[in-house]
């Protein structure tokens, strides 16, 4: 059976795992317990039911959401995955966050790339993103 492509949030210990193998950060297990949850969109694309990529918006659903966790096993990467998992996202923000609303996330390397086929446009230099990280 090919992989699936499902709208769910992924459990704490998959997503955490998830994102070390494509080379994310690592979150903590109380982090991801209390922030998945609150997930405004998520996705998961599993083969035989492992998690092998995924996808959230998180915000307030009205003036801001973030695109976050765009991930896929290295195994997986370089077939359409993350493309797929964005389309997914992306269908579910226009269908549901009213006009206006602002939609943001941070690329790494060259996935700005990919995020530009989706509307989305460099700010620097007029504007320059920043991050804390506790």
């Amino acid at each position: 059976m090919a992989p699936q492509i499902a709208r769910e949030i992924p459990g704490n210990d998959e997503y955490r795992a998830l994102r070390v193998a494509a080379g994310l950060s690592a979150m903590s297990e109380e982090g991801a317990a209390t922030g998945l949850p609150a997930s405004w969109c998520a996705v998961c694309v599993r083969d035989g039911g492992e998690l092998i990529g995924m996808g959230r918006v998180v915000g307030d659903g009205g003036l801001f959401l973030w695109v976050v966790d765009i991930a896929v096993t290295p195994a997986r990467q370089g077939q359409g995955w993350g493309r797929r998992i964005m389309q997914a996202l992306m269908d579910e923000v226009h269908a549901r966050a009213p006009r206006r609303t602002m939609v943001g996330l941070i690329a790494d390397g060259t996935a700005h790339e990919l995020y530009e086929k989706f509307g989305f446009k460099l700010v620097a230099p007029g504007a320059h993103g920043m991050l804390l990280r506790l």
